[in-house]
């Protein structure tokens, strides 16, 4: 019987450049989707599909993120004092119990293998998932649920993945096909970022992840990889090689780059509108902010 994917790993020591100045002081994966953090959204994914230990790859300038998922006495308190019971509620579902999440500092930008790979010690012999904030999903079943129950079926190594325009490639980690069979594809080789000209497809890799222990191995006898850094694609490429099993899985879901300033207004709008309480006057609001567009045409 495999054994279930009970850990998860999410990599949250990247500095957000793209985002400064509000990155200069405020986490990236802090920044709010409408009134919840981008760290929220994937514990909550995670905790869907029966993650129970999180472990979260810091840095320095991170504390901010830790402090979330602490408990807030004195807001709690007031909270409680004026009534505001719902607010209570919500607060109380970020709370984290002790020892549910452990943190691990990355003290050198050394990409996102190595970032994974200092979290090996709390992984041990234990297959993991990893999520990458950056990537939203927006999915009637949780993406990595998804994910965990197609993995008790094939065991293995499993990315999820998406078919991306031709021209994009050069932006994603992309499969190289084996064998399709429809929202599954067996997978006999990964490339990093490769030109459009040369890519095998256009099935790219997106931010959620079923690895077996072994790839931590992998990792540790890495060499630097694309843009210099040790790549987790190539962690994962090496399991071909060794003869375990990976496999591309097509998730149901919308997927938003949330790491990129246009995918974040993309959700920032989506989310909104999918929200009962704010759909009516918000999309009156975006309609007049068309008609005042083409008018001015």
């Amino acid at each position: 019987m495999k054994r279930k994917v009970t850990k998860a790993i999410f990599p949250v020591a990247g500095l957000g450049t793209r985002f400064l100045p509000a990155t200069k002081s405020v986490p990236k994966e802090i920044m709010t989707l409408v009134d919840r953090p981008l760290i929220q959204y994937a514990i909550d994914e995670a905790r869907a599909a029966g993650i129970k230990e999180f472990i979260f790859v810091t840095a320095r300038g991170k504390s901010a993120l830790e402090d979330y998922f602490d408990c807030a006495p004195q807001l709690e308190a007031e909270l409680r004092k004026k009534g505001k019971t719902d607010l209570l509620k919500i607060l109380k579902a970020t709370n984290m119990d002790s020892g549910a999440i452990a943190y691990i500092r990355q003290q050198k930008a050394m990409g996102l293998g190595h970032a994974v790979w200092c979290a090996r010690r709390l992984i041990g012999n234990e297959p993991f998932a990893v999520i990458l904030p950056d990537d939203v999903i927006a999915a009637e079943r949780s993406c990595l649920q998804q994910m965990v129950d197609a993995y008790q079926e094939t065991g293995g190594n499993m990315v999820a993945a998406m078919e991306v325009p031709a021209d994009k490639t050069n932006a994603y980690g992309v499969l190289d096909v084996d064998q399709d069979m429809g929202q599954m594809v067996s997978v006999k080789g990964m490339v990093e970022k490769p030109d459009p000209d040369t890519a095998p497809s256009n099935l790219a890799v997106i931010g959620r992840y079923i690895l077996t222990p072994r790839v931590m191995q992998n990792i540790n006898r890495s060499k630097q990889g694309a843009g210099g850094e040790i790549q987790l694609t190539d962690a994962i490429a090496q399991e071909i090689e060794n003869g375990g099993g990976v496999y591309g899985f097509r998730f149901k879901g919308q997927r938003y780059d949330c790491g990129s300033k246009a995918g974040f207004l993309q959700a920032t709008v989506a989310f909104g509108l999918a929200r009962e309480d704010l759909r009516g006057e918000f999309s009156e609001y975006l309609r007049e902010l068309m008609c005042h567009a083409k008018a001015a045409e």
